[in-house]
């Protein structure tokens, strides 16, 4: 059985690190470090395409395939 991935919303600007959350019918919410980790890159697998999510040198967010 395949299921969909929830959507998440990422907060790059808080500073803050949280647990994986969701509210009621609402999308899950992820610290982006928690998210990248010390790499700060995650690779991200979507439809059989491979993305990559970075944190840039002033602590921006890119998305790249």
């Amino acid at each position: 059985m395949h299921t969909e991935p929830a959507d998440v919303r990422i907060e790059a600007e808080s500073g803050q690190r949280s647990q994986p959350r969701t509210g009621p019918g609402g999308p899950a919410s992820l610290d982006s470090h928690a998210l990248l980790g010390a790499a700060g890159e995650v690779l991200i697998a979507h439809c059989g395409e491979t993305y990559r999510l970075r944190r840039t040198r002033q602590n921006k967010l890119i998305l790249t395939k």
